[in-house]
């Protein structure tokens, strides 16, 4: 079919509506179009925004660390206890004192039944008393063999016998003497005394029940200086100042306080809990930390090497810990890993990667990117 024909004003010439000439002319047109569109378009669109400057807080870093602050729990125990108990073997009949009271030196804490050392105390005062009697006979007789020996009236063997019976009987009575003492010291230890002012804080026997000697009949804490006790780690022992100064409060009144000093070392650790005892000399101690009580005791280690800083500045790059590091003449920041020498919630000591001087972003550091610029809202150290 034959495509429809349009007259021009050319002398009644006929041309087709699609001819090559048109076709030529066409195609620059859309050409210039499809570039100029774009441009158009872009002149549309607002220019980019400024890099955002976020703020941030640092702090400047100092050649300084603190030590580490240490708490443990003890008990105020009297420096000098001593454990009150018979010598001899026997019955409790008496047991005066009660855990808690306070006794005076001398004063009388247990009996015991004393009706054996009695009886042995009378025998051995007629012993004696037989003996000094055969003293006092065989003296006059040895007087007597003395005066006839010189006025030759006895041989000599019988002034020899008289001699030697009178030596005999002096040798009983230095006996029988001593049997007398012995027996009043065993009177003697059937009664216990305070050998000094103090407080009893335990017993160990009461009233009827037979005990051995040695066997603890009352403890007594004596009044003058008190420890307070601790249960040390290992560790702890090992990393401690040579002589520190150990701060305590009562721990039902952490407002009653007291400095003490290291007075003792257990030199064994216990074979249950592998930790050593430490008693702590209380330097004046208050009324109220009284013996029994419990308290807490805190000592401060030795600064280790390196730089204190917040533990909110710390961050992480490849696994490892680094922090934000501001420079202040391009206001920029840079991420810097470090070595971490102590941890704890609140601060942590550096060890490696720091210098003093350097300023620390601590808040804000989640959302930094290296060569950010940022605007610090406050400087700290």
């Amino acid at each position: 079919m034959q495509p429809p024909r349009i007259l021009t004003r050319d002398a009644g010439r006929i041309a087709p509506p699609y001819g090559r000439n048109s076709r030529a002319m066409i195609r620059p047109r859309l050409l210039a179009a499809l570039l100029i569109a774009p441009a158009i378009a872009g002149c549309d669109k607002p220019p980019p925004p400024p890099a955002q400057v976020r703020p941030v807080r640092t702090v400047i870093v100092e050649a300084r660390a603190e030590g580490e602050t240490v708490s443990l729990t003890g008990q105020v125990r009297a420096r000098d206890q001593a454990s009150l108990a018979f010598r001899i073997d026997g019955r409790v009949i008496e047991r005066p004192v009660r855990v808690g009271e306070v006794v005076r030196a001398g004063q009388v804490v247990a009996r015991l039944d004393s009706q054996d050392q009695q009886n042995s105390l009378r025998t051995s005062q007629a012993r004696l008393a037989a003996a000094e009697a055969v003293l006092t006979q065989t003296r006059l007789a040895f007087q007597r063999q003395q005066e006839l020996l010189q006025g030759g009236w006895t041989p000599r063997a019988r002034y020899d016998d008289a001699q030697q019976a009178f030596q005999s009987a002096q040798a009983e009575v230095t006996s029988a003497q001593a049997q007398l003492r012995l027996a009043q010291d065993q009177l003697s230890y059937t009664v216990l005394t305070a050998d000094a002012p103090g407080a009893v804080t335990s017993v160990g026997a009461e009233p009827g029940e037979v005990v051995r000697a040695g066997g603890m009949v009352v403890q007594l804490a004596r009044e003058g200086g008190r420890d307070a006790v601790f249960d040390v780690p290992e560790q702890l022992i090992r990393t401690a100042p040579r002589d520190p100064v150990v701060q305590i409060a009562l721990s039902q009144d952490p407002q009653v306080t007291a400095t003490g000093r290291v007075r003792e070392v257990a030199p064994q650790a216990d074979s249950a809990t592998r930790t050593f005892q430490v008693k702590v000399g209380i330097i004046e101690p208050p009324e109220a930390m009284r013996l029994g009580s419990t308290v807490t005791g805190r000592i401060q280690l030795a600064a280790p090497s390196g730089l204190e800083i917040p533990a909110s500045a710390l961050t992480e790059t490849g696994g490892r810990p680094a922090v934000w590091v501001f420079d202040p003449e391009s206001e920029t920041v840079s991420l810097r890993q470090v070595e971490i020498a102590r941890y704890d919630p609140a601060r942590v000591v550096v060890s490696q990667g720091l210098e003093a001087g350097d300023i620390v972003v601590t808040a804000g550091v989640q959302v930094l990117r290296p060569g950010q610029k940022v605007r610090r809202l406050g400087v700290a150290s």
